[in-house]
């Protein structure tokens, strides 16, 4: 089950484009939410299976003398899954404290015998991505990578936006450029062995096909406080049913929460 290694991949590879009125420059909070030292790690699960580990970590560093954010999410299998198929997918982006766009990003996977390595770098003044496998490609101006997505997403102000609203958001992943829609799909309290969580609830608009009976078969619940975590991912996958990522830990210079699952 190595797609549910990395729920962004999914997402991005399985979305439907919509002919509805998006935000495409929705409001962010004044404050960001994350800052460097944070680290989020995710368990998959299906059924009584544990597919894998999924972390993502920030750090601050300097890219050609401008100080940015270092992000990297590391996704791979574990126990029966890593015997059977071993995954670790390496992504790691250089994104502006300021806007989340991305300057530089690198793709490392290795997937069984399979592996890829490579470097795209983002040149802003004339919109384009210069990719060390395939050359300069022209991209639009607003454009996202796997990891800044994940963290430009938490800096949306979902207060001021409406239920059912549509967050719109262009991607740039393995060379090619993939729109994709996520819906505001209003408040919601979770439970968890460690108690309940008020979380707001997305809802990635996913392709009915192969992958999904219906277009709502992917939901992200987010913490409904200051720092927008995502908590919880389920998908409901046409071959294997309900698929979970959960939030096992999050850690941040002296604090440090872990959920029981």
């Amino acid at each position: 089950m190595k797609a549910a290694i990395s729920f962004l991949i999914i997402l991005l590879l399985s979305v439907f484009q919509i002919d509805a009125q998006d935000l495409s420059n929705p409001p962010l909070k004044m404050v960001t939410p994350f800052s460097s030292g944070e680290k989020l790690t995710y368990q998959v699960k299906y059924g009584f299976i544990v597919g894998g580990i999924t972390t993502f970590t920030l750090s601050d560093t300097i890219y050609k003398s401008k100080p940015v954010f270092h992000a990297k999410a590391i996704g791979q299998t574990s126990g029966l899954a890593n015997t059977i198929y071993g995954v670790k997918d390496i992504y790691e982006s250089w994104f502006d404290k300021n806007t989340t766009l991305p300057y530089k990003q690198i793709r490392n996977i290795k997937e069984g015998r399979y592996t890829l390595y490579n470097e795209a770098i983002y040149n802003r003044r004339n919109n384009t991505v210069y990719s060390k496998l395939s050359g300069e490609h022209k991209v639009p101006e607003k454009i996202f990578d796997l990891c800044s997505t994940f963290y430009y997403i938490r800096r949306v102000d979902f207060s001021k936006m409406n239920e059912g609203d549509i967050l719109f958001v262009n991607m740039y992943f393995a060379d090619e450029i993939y729109p994709f829609y996520l819906r505001y799909s209003g408040k919601e309290t979770i439970r968890t062995k460690s108690g309940k969580m008020n979380c707001i609830k997305i809802s990635p608009v996913v392709e009915v096909g192969r992958m999904f009976e219906t277009k709502d078969d992917m939901t992200i619940w987010f913490t409904d406080d200051d720092k927008c975590i995502p908590v919880l991912v389920r998908m409901n996958l046409r071959i294997v049913g309900a698929v979970f990522l959960r939030l096992i830990k999050y850690e941040h210079a002296a604090y440090l929460l872990t959920i029981q699952e």
